[in-house]
């Protein structure tokens, strides 16, 4: 993220990196004696903003999928991706593979793979060697759909880390000048183990003439056991740019507490 000049420590003027604020240190002295003096106070309230921190991440108990793109077949009809992380409960790898068919949107003969390791890792492994293995297991496919792994189309849209996500999003494409309008309508049903969401994606296109053309993209009816929200984190334009690829991020809930997942759903933009 590009941040601006005003809040670098850089002086354009002088080429020179600007010396410290004289009495912002001095501010910063004075405070920290002062609660050096007050030690027992600043203690307590040490102890309070740790106990806010457990309660907060015992809220959010459970594992973060990480999403991975692993291409297109040459003329855009396939999408292959995965999925991979460590669960929660006992520390071990997990992964999961899909096959696409984008213009139907839906999975291929055999296209789904799942793979749950029972030994547990260390800490800092994020559960990838478990998505290599599925890889090496899904090949027989990955050669009969002629998926490459290099061509991942080009992203239209990425929701940030810690971004708030929008139920709208309209944005212009500027090397097609095709303009978006997307809107993700959602619905939620049930608490606890038994919440279940549906959810679909309004999707208005106006090209460079000004024709619009409007789909929907997903199934408003279709309810996901044990997912409380969706979110899209992803826009991808096929390599032929004849079809997007959203990516969306599902909530679940289980015992554990709440667990990101990832779908995708397929729509044919293009003639």
């Amino acid at each position: 993220m590009l941040l601006p000049l005003k809040s670098c420590a850089f002086s354009a003027k002088s080429n020179q990196v600007q010396r410290p604020n004289t009495l912002f240190g001095t501010f910063a002295y004075k405070t920290l004696v002062a609660a050096v003096k007050d030690a027992g106070r600043m203690r307590t309230v040490y102890l309070i903003l740790l106990v806010i921190l457990l309660s907060t991440a015992c809220l959010f108990a459970g594992d973060i999928a990480n999403f991975q793109n692993l291409g297109f077949s040459p003329d855009s009809r396939y999408f292959m991706f995965g999925q991979y992380g460590i669960n929660e409960k006992n520390s071990s790898p997990y992964a999961d593979i899909f096959f696409v068919n984008v213009k139907s949107n839906t999975f291929l003969p055999q296209g789904v793979k799942h793979v749950q390791f029972r030994e547990s890792v260390e800490p800092g492994n994020d559960g990838r060697g478990a998505l290599f293995s599925l890889l090496e297991e899904s090949y027989n496919l990955t050669k009969k759909y002629n998926i490459s792994h290099i061509a991942t189309g080009r992203f239209l849209y990425i929701l940030l880390d810690g971004e708030e996500p929008k139920e709208e999003l309209n944005f212009r494409d500027f090397q097609s000048g095709q303009k978006y309008n997307i809107t993700l309508s959602q619905k939620t049903r049930g608490e606890g183990k038994n919440t279940a969401a549906a959810f679909h994606i309004v999707l208005t296109i106006e090209d460079k003439s000004g024709k619009t053309r409007n789909l929907v993209v997903g199934l408003p009816n279709y309810w996901r056991s044990g997912v409380r929200a969706y979110r899209i984190k992803r826009i991808i334009l096929a390599p032929d740019e004849k079809s997007l690829i959203f990516m969306i991020q599902k909530e679940e809930v289980d015992s554990a507490g709440r667990n990101i997942r990832f779908m995708v759903e397929t729509v044919i933009t293009g003639t």
